[in-house]
């Protein structure tokens, strides 16, 4: 049974971002289709920037009118959302409406709000969820947030989305001197896109059904018993328990029993113990936040929007592999932090100066672009990606 649960987590997890980073991963082919070409990126990310209205609109009514939004439902409304949306977008994402004389992609660019809405609010949603089940099941659900990137790239990668190559034209052209005109033959390099090897309309199908398979896991999830509906895990093992209990003299028996253990007094056993809670400084919380918001600069920000200008000089396959190794490392580090669990302050912080390091390497390299070091050597392909895979 449990591991029917970490299952459905880890489907749960894939549909917080598998709409987004599914559309980020089909950018290539859909820059040479859709008429807004290179600008698109621009587009899509204001509009992920808008969408942000979803969590802002949820953490407000949470602040204002507390008790009035429930998670449960909320989550139904914006997963089925979702769902829809991305069905909709398999069949009308090539669709054009002309405005001030140009042809604008108006179909794709609303579905893609809307997509964008339905992954922003599930980051204020998804969590507060999940920590209604036992705590095991939270690291499951960070897996299934991390294979939300691995999946939709390894089924762009599948596709071969945006491979390109590049051909000798020739070319005959007239030359006019004066009044003689002469026929010059031309040579020059063309960019042919390759064919893919399924359509978009199948990548967004695929899409849906990552939807409503994270919909379906939802629904089951919900059928789970909370954490308070299950009995208090007990603290101590019954032989120490029952040792302190011998050791104690009968006279006065309640009072040092109190004294020593300040537990409720209607309590009947070691399951009725609650567990203490623990408090951290607070210059220990603000480094630990710290950390976070750097991490998540780095890796949700900074980083993403150089990484086209640091891979693509050393090809479109070193490109597609960092991006794809990088989110095979976030479910990676996710089963490692489950097998391997450490609240060191120290580890927390090699590992960010570590990944530090490696961020620097990507930024310096795309300031350089588009002739960055070791350009036309096997060496800096497999330095790029490296480099990638460690930092998330």
């Amino acid at each position: 049974m449990a591991l029917l649960v970490h299952l459905l987590a880890c489907i749960f997890g894939t549909g917080s971002w598998v709409a987004i980073n599914g559309l980020w991963v089909e950018l290539p082919l859909l820059v040479t289709l859709l008429p807004e070409q290179w600008d698109l990126p621009s587009y899509i990310t204001i509009i992920i920037q808008m969408a942000n209205v979803g969590p802002l609109f949820v953490t407000l009514m949470h602040r204002f009118r507390p008790g009035l939004l429930k998670e449960v439902a909320v989550i139904y409304v914006v997963v089925s959302m979702g769902v829809v949306a991305c069905l909709l977008l398999a069949f009308l994402w090539n669709y054009t409406s002309p405005i001030d004389g140009r042809p604008h992609s108006i179909a794709f660019l609303l579905l893609t709000f809307f997509l964008a809405l339905v992954d922003c609010t599930s980051s204020v949603t998804f969590l507060p969820f999940m920590m209604q089940l036992q705590p095991q099941y939270l690291t499951t659900f960070f897996i299934g947030e991390g294979l939300s990137g691995l999946i939709p790239a390894l089924i762009a990668l599948g596709q071969g989305s945006g491979i390109y190559t590049c051909a000798n034209v020739t070319r005959v052209v007239n030359i006019t001197t004066g009044n003689e005109t002469v026929e010059s033959t031309v040579f020059q390099l063309e960019t042919r896109y390759l064919p893919a090897n399924f359509s978009t309309l199948l990548f967004f199908l695929l899409m849906t059904v990552m939807m409503l398979a994270c919909l379906l896991s939802f629904f089951f999830l919900t059928r789970q018993p909370k954490v308070w509906d299950l009995s208090q895990q007990q603290l101590f093992p019954s032989s120490i328990i029952l040792s302190s209990f011998d050791q104690i003299p009968d006279e006065g028996a309640g009072s040092r029993l109190s004294a020593v253990c300040p537990c409720p007094k209607d309590a009947k056993g070691p399951r009725d113990i609650l567990p203490v809670k623990v408090s951290y400084p607070l210059a220990k919380f603000t480094i630990i936040y710290l950390l976070i918001a750097w991490v998540s600069a780095l890796t949700n920000g900074v980083l993403p929007s150089v990484q086209s200008y640091s891979c693509l000089p050393y090809g479109n396959t070193a490109y597609h592999l960092a991006a794809t190794l990088s989110s095979m490392a976030n479910p990676l580090a996710c089963v490692v932090a489950m097998v391997l669990p450490s609240r060191s302050l120290a580890l927390l912080g090699t590992l960010t100066m570590a990944g530090t390091g490696f961020g620097a390497y990507n930024m310096a390299i795309a300031v350089m672009s588009p002739c960055p070091l070791l350009q036309q050597s096997q060496w800096g392909d497999a330095t790029i990606v490296s480099h990638g895979v460690p930092l998330t």
